[in-house]
């Protein structure tokens, strides 16, 4: 499996964060900070948490996936690599959200299966 598939399934290495954080891209921060908030309703997104070079390596996570995504501290405490390792993914509630909105999210997990 890429080591830049994210524990849901997610593609880390076309996210705009990433993209953002590797080529210190001011402006794609200020875009995907806008984006994010406005899909997330929030206004707590800014420019300076657009800092992440991907789930499952080293180094900077934008602050929702450190400290905040469920299903990033489902993996870790089960002691899986991804979902993809856990017998429930098919029905687990959490990660069906991810799958609803980004079907490719799944098709990732089971490549790696």
């Amino acid at each position: 499996m890429k080591r830049l598939i994210a524990c849901c399934g997610l593609d880390c290495e076309n996210c705009d964060a990433r993209i953002a954080t590797i080529n210190n891209d001011d402006k794609l921060r200020e875009e995907t900070a806008q984006k994010w908030s406005a899909m997330n309703n929030t206004s707590e997104i800014t420019p300076e948490t657009i800092n992440c070079t991907g789930c499952r390596v080293e180094g900077a996570k934008f602050a929702y996936c450190s400290n905040y995504c469920e299903i990033r501290k489902c993996v870790q405490t089960k002691g899986f690599n991804t979902c993809g390792d856990c017998k429930e993914m098919d029905h687990c509630p959490t990660v069906g959200l991810i799958f609803q909105h980004n079907p490719s999210a799944k098709e990732n997990l089971l490549s790696s299966i």
